[in-house]
């Protein structure tokens, strides 16, 4: 898979013009590469465009343009790109009051462990959770994780056979599963080209 570099970047003034038309766009890419996992987590997935996307918008808050200093926002964002034989996704858990989220929080340690997917007739397999650095503690979880789904070659091999595919979370505190729709399943086996 592609990767991101500074020839695929813009300067913060080419961004300023196309950053409507562009963000249009991811937007809409995003939409098949979201699923919810009950009322308060979603997954999205993430690719090159995506990332491209956060660099480019990290630059722009940011205001960075030094040399240095976009190297260092690639090499943080570029391990969120897949390979071909992964997928890398964002877990969120999302509620709109912060003492509910504070509460929820406390109350799911461990959760982003527990993230699984499942490939029809294999069994469930369970993302790496935050490969950069841990962000949980043994009380609570954070709001926001960096999951990697290492598929294999079987795995792969089925979802390209038409295999059915599900997410899910297996923590008392959110379980649940969701059988993925054509859309995101389409946009997830482009990964794994």
């Amino acid at each position: 898979m592609r990767k991101l570099d500074r020839a695929a970047l813009w300067s913060l003034e080419r961004y300023a013009e196309e950053r409507p038309a562009f963000r249009a766009r991811v937007l809409a890419h995003k939409r098949a590469r979201r699923v919810r996992l009950g009322p308060h987590a979603t997954l999205l997935f993430e690719d090159f465009l995506t990332m491209h996307y956060q660099v480019q918008e990290m630059l722009r808050a940011e205001r960075i343009f030094e040399r240095a200093e976009i190297e260092a926002e690639i090499a943080a964002y570029n391990p969120l790109i897949p390979d071909g034989a992964n997928w890398k996704a964002t877990l969120m858990f999302e509620y709109q009051d912060a003492d509910e989220r504070r509460r929820a929080l406390a109350g799911m340690a461990g959760i982003e462990h527990r993230v699984w997917a499942e490939v029809a007739g294999r069994e469930r397999l369970f993302a790496a959770a935050n490969d950069d650095m841990e962000r949980s503690t043994e009380d609570k979880t954070a709001a926001v994780h960096f999951l990697r789904f290492e598929l294999g070659p079987d795995r792969v091999g089925a979802l390209r056979a038409g295999a059915d595919l599900a997410l899910g979370i297996d923590h008392d505190a959110l379980p649940c599963r969701v059988d993925v729709g054509d859309d995101v399943r389409a946009a997830l086996l482009r990964d794994l080209d």
